[in-house]
């Protein structure tokens, strides 16, 4: 049986695998939907913080109030207090007042969509 290396060559090199993520960075943009709640979802870790995030997530919006799923009442009742501060921060980081009021309420699980 014939041999494809040659005497001494080095055996071929391949890159090892990549990350999906650095694939679906380049498309997701490209096929996220262009609502206001995909914008807010999509800032929402940075504008609440991570322990406000991983306890409540938007989950709706309806001309300009958006939803929001907290994991607890006292949760909900914490991010009633802050949601001045949560409009302002969601301003900043879609350059816009988009959202003109955030209603907040008890699901088990927010990061259920």
């Amino acid at each position: 049986m014939p041999s494809f290396a040659s005497a001494g060559a080095r055996p071929m090199r391949r890159p090892g695998p990549r990350p999906l993520s650095a694939a679906l960075d380049g498309v997701l943009p490209d096929v996220a939907p262009a609502t206001l709640l995909a914008r807010i979802q999509a800032v929402w870790g940075e504008v609440a913080g991570p322990r406000l995030a991983a306890a409540a997530a938007p989950v709706s919006e309806r001309d300009g109030v958006v939803t929001v799923a907290c994991q607890s009442g006292v949760w909900a009742q914490e991010l009633d207090l802050l949601a001045p501060d949560l409009l302002t921060g969601l301003e900043a980081a879609l350059g816009d007042r988009l959202a003109t009021k955030l209603r907040f309420v008890v699901r088990s699980d927010p990061n259920l969509r």
